[in-house]
């Protein structure tokens, strides 16, 4: 008889993440990137956040204008040389939606359906999340929200970590999400105090460029322990896994695009993973 292989199985609960939605395929950080991932069967929506001027939850990479991905208002393209200087913290959120970034072709990511859209306020997105959810009889999903922020541009491109988690959280508890959210960061201080104030919610903590070593350091430097670790998935091995698991820490990296290393850190016992591509997740099964 032949020796059929036996078919991948991805593990009970594993976490799939459309990262901005599904940026291989859509524009990023839009509501059709969200939409369309949750078609392909992401469990969670990985987003980044940013405050406007008048004080409104933008979801954004960057809290300025990225030139790969804007058209100003009058149709003309945005300049790398530019950019910056359009922040969004400078800006109400009115002046924001005049911005087009689904329209221009993106020089890394060739596949993405380009279409009209604008960056969406957070409580658009849960909205329109939770209305095609409801209407199509789908089971509901996590939303896992950077905070965009560093110490050095406090007050430039964004408010301090409090006042951002605050204004962040009052969307999420306003739409009754709380229960389904991640706040993740690479910047500690939104971490630290969100756990301080709103404790029952999810954490993920943010790596890139971590060694086993420097990960125990770190975490003693956030001072509790977070309910995720979220690294560069080119940085983890099963060690570090094994690691985080014994610290009762789930793993979940990012951004893995290729059905090679979806395999691999499954195989390595991660929690879950973060991709521009979740329509992999179907030719992983088979």
């Amino acid at each position: 008889m032949p020796n059929h292989k036996p078919a991948f199985s991805i593990p009970p609960g594993f976490d799939i993440e459309g990262h901005r939605g599904c940026r291989g395929l859509m524009p990023e950080n839009t509501i059709a990137a969200f939409i369309k991932a949750i078609d392909l069967g992401v469990t969670t929506l990985e987003m980044d956040a940013v405050i406007t001027k008048d004080g409104q939850v933008v979801i954004s990479h960057e809290p300025f204008f990225n030139h790969e991905i804007s058209t100003k208002p009058n149709g003309e393209l945005v300049t790398e040389a530019e950019e910056k200087s359009l922040n969004i913290y400078q800006m109400n959120y009115a002046e924001v939606r005049r911005y087009d970034v689904g329209l221009r072709p993106h020089p890394r990511f060739p596949n993405q359906q380009k279409q009209t859209a604008i960056k969406p306020l957070l409580s658009a997105v849960i909205d329109s999340v939770e209305a095609y959810i409801n209407t199509k009889h789908l089971p509901p999903v996590q939303y896992n929200i950077e905070t965009k922020c560093t110490p050095a541009t406090d007050n430039i491109y964004h408010p301090v970590p409090s006042a951002f988690i605050d204004v962040l959280m009052k969307v999420v508890l306003d739409k009754h999400i709380e229960t389904r959210t991640i706040v993740q960061s690479f910047d500690i201080r939104t971490l630290q105090y969100l756990h301080t104030k709103f404790p029952s919610i999810k954490t993920a903590y943010l790596f890139e460029g971590v060694s086993l070593s420097s990960l125990d350091n770190r975490l003693e430097a956030l001072g509790f322990t977070p309910t995720i670790y979220s690294p560069d998935y080119e940085l983890l091995n099963k060690s570090v896994i094994e690691n985080c698991h014994v610290k009762n820490i789930k793993v979940i990296p990012w951004t893995v695009n290729t059905i090679k290393d979806m395999r691999q850190v499954i195989e390595w016992g991660a929690d879950g993973l973060i991709t521009d591509y979740p329509n992999l997740i179907k030719e992983l099964k088979k």
